[in-house]
């Protein structure tokens, strides 16, 4: 059985996975979700010879009682300290994020020696985001400026300091040998930003055509761990002495 423990770092709820290793992947998990979900990654790295730290964002998980800390300016500063919390205990670090997770975590450790990131769903450019769901809810910028925040119809709460924080931070200096996997029916990111990212940052791109953004049907759930397996495989003849 995998082992399992949980634990605190500073204020922010931990799983980690795994017997004792000097390789790790950080799991951060997207909107919805928790730091519980990286089981599934788990029990594919694990048996690799990795361990895996699961944490939850804010407003998540085991912290859903919080109030309007589920931003960046929030997150990124509350991942470069799990940052560097690995650093001090695991010599190969390496990411697995979801969705805004993986947007916040290219935030957070831009400049990092990440090993190799896995990336599902990924936002890699969040004020286009807000500006499609300004444009689904029919809210121009001015009205955003003039209201601070704007619910929509959609679940999602318009924010101009979200929207200005974004512009003043774009993903940059994004180094870390990156493979992606996308569904070719992603309502969040458009297939031509996910290339233009891809080409930016030299990402290796793997498409599910019939995909959505939260994959889960046992279709897409089968994909995402074939994904997942070749990729860690994949890892294996990048670095020999890898287990």
């Amino acid at each position: 059985m995998m082992t399992e423990k949980p634990f605190f770092i500073d204020h922010i709820p931990a799983l980690l996975y795994g017997e004792p290793s000097q390789k790790v992947y950080l799991f951060v998990h997207g909107q919805c979700g928790c730091k519980e979900e990286g089981v599934a990654f788990a029990e594919i790295a694990c048996p690799a010879g990795y361990q895996v730290l699961a944490i939850d964002l804010p407003e998540h998980g085991a912290r859903k009682r919080e109030k309007n800390r589920f931003n960046p300016w929030t997150a990124v500063a509350e991942l470069q300290t799990v940052m560097g919390f690995m650093k001090s205990r695991w010599s190969e670090i390496n990411l697995r994020a979801n969705s805004i997770g993986a947007h916040f975590s290219m935030l957070a450790f831009a400049g990092e020696d990440i090993c190799k990131a896995l990336f599902v769903s990924p936002i890699v450019n969040m004020e286009r985001l807000i500006a499609d769901m300004m444009g689904w809810a029919g809210v121009t910028e001015q009205a955003l400026w003039e209201k601070g925040e704007i619910a929509t119809n959609f679940g999602q709460t318009l924010s101009w300091r979200y929207l200005t924080w974004e512009r003043a931070h774009p993903v940059q200096n994004w180094r870390c040998p990156t493979a992606i996997l996308y569904a070719g029916q992603d309502n969040m990111t458009s297939r031509e930003t996910v290339e233009q990212f891809v080409g930016t940052h030299g990402a290796a791109l793997t498409v599910m055509e019939n995909g959505e953004h939260w994959f889960h049907t046992p279709e897409q759930l089968a994909v995402l761990q074939a994904w997942e397996k070749s990729e860690l495989e994949a890892a294996k003849g990048e670095n020999p002495h890898g287990v």
